[in-house]
């Protein structure tokens, strides 16, 4: 998922210099989206893994 941001986020900045700016902004409201998405998802699955006592250890 942070992949698809990332290409999202590459997409904004080539249609921003090349002057697309509707395309630029629908980018990088999706790169935003998918994020934070990443964000919640990773957090969850860390907070289920320290539950059940999953965690690697060092």
């Amino acid at each position: 998922m942070l992949g698809w941001a990332l290409t999202f986020l590459i997409v904004a900045i080539v249609a921003a210099i090349l002057g697309f700016t509707g395309i630029a902004g629908a980018a990088t409201d999706i790169a935003k989206i998918l994020f934070f998405i990443f964000i919640v998802v990773f957090l969850v699955s860390l907070v289920l893994g320290l539950v059940r006592g999953k965690v690697p250890k060092a």
